[in-house]
């Protein structure tokens, strides 16, 4: 009876041994995640897995960058910090033992130290940066003083920045803005021939160019610059066209600027400004017949199409009165399908 009740207490010794081996299959990995400048990195996933088994664990990093994955089986893991679907650090042959508390730190500075090449290209970055961040102020604050009708002071500000960087074609182009918003012409020329020099073939310089030598008398170049631009910015091509048959207008080629006006209908039939000036100089070509005003064709049809886009526009009432002028109704239907009767 007393060998019975020894084995028994034996075995329940052996027993309550055992419980806590047992109970202790798994460990924990934690740690603090850090950038480059020693901040946490909050928001991060931490992914753990274990080749041998297949299996995969998450943790999510808190504002201070840390993280704890408990309660992992035992095993060796390789662990990686994800962020946004980008792989930032990582940690192979983790190893979790049986109640073990593993301690894994993602520090990007020390476990990705940077080349000194790589250093210079990040100060060249950085150093391009501020450079950057300084010329788009000048250029805010030249606008500023041209929205001011300041171009004085405008030209001024952007003569000393081109000075201190020359071969920057946007400067250059500013520059030419504001020196034509101060009619300064000769000086704008000047200004986007540099800007196009470093930067050829852009449309918008060449159009400050054309706009340019429009207005100091130089038409042939305007019209050809015109041209050139839409050639370069062919999504821009219907403004640049239009320009062009502003300059012809102006110029009293009557022809030149219809076919200039229709391109710019051509590239955006929506213009209602380029009808309304197409109108304008086809109605210059009228004749007079039995003391009445004959058009040419599409003359009535151009304004007509100006008050279909822009019923109450500035140019509406004048292009009511070249209809009546012309003896033609307003018919704002022009271009579009008719609805058969039924």
């Amino acid at each position: 009876m007393k060998k019975t009740i020894y084995f028994a207490g034996l075995l329940l010794a052996m027993i309550v041994c055992a419980a806590p081996l047992w109970a202790q299959v798994n460990g924990d990995v934690r740690g603090v995640a850090t950038d480059r400048d020693g901040k946490p990195i909050s928001g991060a996933t931490v992914e753990l897995y274990d080749a041998s088994t297949g299996r995969k664990y998450q943790a999510k990093t808190n504002s201070k960058g840390q993280y704890v994955a408990a309660e992992l089986p035992i095993g060796s893991y390789t662990a990686t910090l994800v962020q946004n679907g980008t792989t930032l650090d990582s940690h192979p042959n983790v190893p979790v033992t049986a109640g073990g508390d593993m301690t894994v730190d993602f520090d990007i500075a020390k476990d990705n130290p940077v080349s000194a090449e790589q250093q210079k290209k990040v100060e060249a970055v950085q150093k391009q940066n501020v450079k950057v961040k300084d010329l788009n102020g000048k250029l805010a604050q030249a606008k500023e003083l041209e929205a001011a009708g300041n171009y004085d002071q405008a030209i001024t500000l952007l003569q000393q920045t081109t000075e201190a960087e020359p071969t920057e074609d946007l400067l250059w182009a500013y520059l030419g803005d504001a020196q034509r918003g101060g009619k300064k012409y000769t000086d704008a020329i000047d200004s986007y021939q540099k800007a196009l020099a470093i930067k050829p073939n852009t449309g918008a310089y060449l159009s400050g160019l054309a706009d340019a030598y429009a207005k100091s008398g130089q038409t042939d170049k305007a019209v050809q610059t015109y041209a050139a631009a839409a050639q370069a910015d062919p999504l821009s091509a219907g403004t640049y066209y239009f320009n062009e048959g502003a300059i012809f207008t102006n110029i009293g080629k009557v022809d030149e600027a219809v076919a200039a006006f229709d391109k710019a209908i051509q590239i955006d039939p929506k213009r209602a400004d380029a009808y309304y000036w197409k109108g304008v100089d086809l109605i210059g070509k009228a004749t007079m017949k039995d003391n009445k005003m004959v058009a040419p064709p599409g003359t009535a049809e151009a304004f007509n199409k100006y008050l279909e886009l822009q019923p109450s526009g500035k140019y509406a009432d004048a292009s009511k009165q070249m209809l009546a002028a012309i003896g033609a109704s307003v018919d704002t239907s022009y271009g579009k399908s008719k609805k058969k009767p039924n």
